[in-house]
């Protein structure tokens, strides 16, 4: 079965970036100064532009949270999931890499401090709808798919969910409903028009093909997954996947060990989650670029080595292969590793310059939860801050805050402490507030910090708990999900009886799927017993 190509892009009338228009004055925030009539001009035909995208409820509706981002995706997730696609092996790893895509950009806006996402292009296969479905049978036809392309551009998770449902031509009329302080009635026109959706009776669904807006939503709430009935359905095809690539898995270690030992490497890893077989001709590659320029790539030597999207050194000291790169992009990245030894020199002086100033509070980079930085990104970011600093002389009683962590933030917002420990500082923030708000939480900075070793050494316990009760063969969680979860997911696991787990490999996530290569992949809050109506 062919797919039909249908490349969707919403249309943007009012906007030249990949998605929505910004909603800092439209939504109707106030402002000390007046605004000019050639603002209050934009303004008008911006609110105009978002009508004709989305609802008018749209522009009065608060923000949503993470869990309320994932209820209101269910249609989109239910049209795409990998599961569906067993019979089109292609589809279905395209639709796995790109829901891991969309879970990294759903992530990184939620985290503290990040103000905004580079467009992230998505392509998904979506299953068409079967227009001949009566009520209680399946509404997506196993037919055929199309293949939907989208741009994410979004600042924020609800613009991004419609977004989202638009380009797959799925209903967001649910999405209303989770925005329980929508304003009642937010303009006076509103008062003589309201707003009320028509509901139509099915049989006009049937004969105009048009898609009933709360079909897709009740189906999914009806066939909400439990843990034992999709470990029932999915435990066979993950023991045939993971059988398969086993030789590949071998021939993987040992490409990985014979390249860290020949360029004397500190580690190899992967940003993305790959397939085996992609991992290995990356490694393959390496391999002959070796053979032609030996001498140049053990320029790398004590380092860790990471394919992903780019070439460069990250904030973290890693040197990144762009998987999409050719040799000659490689090679001059070896040639060019000494300047950004140097480079990673001057940043590790700019930390101590920053940590002397503030009372000994160390600075981190944590990739989990900032946003991925190269070296030279990250350093401009902590030369702006330090001069700031310099400017603005904050007294501290020299190394009172040893032992304390900090990370910076490219935004405006206040400073903010970490259920982790760690300060969350903005680049450009006030020195004074700065300094009171320090003073005040490092007390409970401490205590946070303490927290999280505990509840480490409790994650740890855990999951070996895990993989010897189950007999897996590997335990591991992605690094989205944070120990507090991994820890729920664990105890409730022990708590049950799963025999189809064992010699598996087992993966914490976000979302049910089987990985191509035979890992299984469940949701750190998945349930049991039966499905939720």
């Amino acid at each position: 079965m062919r797919p039909r190509t249908a490349e969707r892009a919403p249309a943007q009338p009012c906007g030249r970036s990949g998605g929505p228009p910004s909603l800092s004055w439209v939504g109707g925030g106030t402002s000390r100064k007046k605004p000019s009539r050639r603002t209050l001009a934009r303004t008008v035909r911006s609110r105009l532009c978002l009508e004709k995208i989305f609802p008018r409820w749209f522009l009065y509706s608060r923000a949503l949270s993470g869990a309320e981002a994932v209820n209101a995706l269910r249609p989109f997730y239910f049209a795409v999931h990998p599961d569906f696609f067993g019979q089109h092996p292609r589809e279905r790893e395209v639709n796995e890499n790109s829901l891991k895509r969309l879970s990294v950009y759903l992530e990184n806006l939620q985290k503290p401090g990040f103000k905004s996402l580079k467009p992230t292009q998505l392509t998904f296969y979506v299953r068409e709808r079967d227009q001949n479905s009566s009520d209680g049978q399946e509404p997506f036809s196993t037919a055929g798919f199309r293949a939907v392309k989208f741009t994410l551009h979004t600042r924020d998770l609800l613009s991004t969910v419609l977004y989202i449902l638009n380009s797959c031509s799925l209903s967001i009329e649910h999405i209303q409903s989770l925005n329980t302080t929508v304003h009642s009635q937010p303009l006076k026109e509103a008062k003589r028009m309201p707003d009320r959706p028509i509901r139509w009776d099915k049989s006009y669904y049937s004969f105009t093909g048009f898609k009933d807006p709360d079909e897709d939503f009740e189906q999914v709430s009806r066939m909400e997954t439990t843990l034992t009935s999709w470990l029932d359905n999915n435990g066979k095809s993950a023991v045939k996947k993971l059988k398969n690539s086993l030789p590949l898995r071998k021939e993987l270690d040992r490409l990985k060990d014979e390249l860290s030992h020949q360029l004397q490497l500190s580690d190899i890893r992967w940003q993305r989650s790959w397939g085996i077989a992609h991992r290995c001709s990356q490694l393959h590659s390496l391999g002959r670029l070796a053979q032609q320029n030996l001498e140049t790539l053990k320029n790398a030597k004590g380092c860790t080595l990471v394919f992903t999207d780019r070439s460069g050194m990250s904030a973290g000291g890693h040197v990144m292969l762009g998987t999409m790169d050719v040799h000659h992009h490689w090679a001059k990245l070896f040639e060019r590793l000494p300047s950004y030894f140097d480079l990673q020199r001057r940043l590790v002086l700019l930390e101590d310059q920053i940590s002397h100033l503030l009372g000994g509070i160390r600075v981190v980079y944590l990739e989990e939860l900032q946003p991925a930085l190269t070296l030279e990104e990250y350093y401009s970011l902590l030369d702006v801050f330090y001069n700031r600093l310099l400017k603005n002389r904050i007294l501290f009683h020299p190394r009172s805050l040893r032992g304390l962590q900090m990370i910076l933030n490219s935004d405006r917002y206040a400073p903010s402490l970490h259920e982790l420990g760690h300060f969350n500082i903005p680049t450009l923030c006030d020195p004074a507030n700065l300094q009171w708000f320090i003073l005040t939480k490092a007390q409970q900075a401490r205590e946070n910090m303490k927290r999280k070793e505990e509840l480490k050494v409790i994650e740890n316990e855990l999951i070996q708990a895990s993989t010897k009760k189950f007999s897996l063969e590997k335990f591991y969680k992605e690094p989205s999900v944070s120990s507090i979860q991994m820890v729920d997911c664990c105890k409730r696991l022990l708590e049950q009886s799963l025999p189809y787990l064992q010699g598996l490999h087992l993966c914490v996530s976000h979302f049910y799927s089987v990985m191509q290569d035979g890992d299984l992949c469940i949701p750190w809050n998945w349930k049991n017993g039966e499905a939720v109506k």
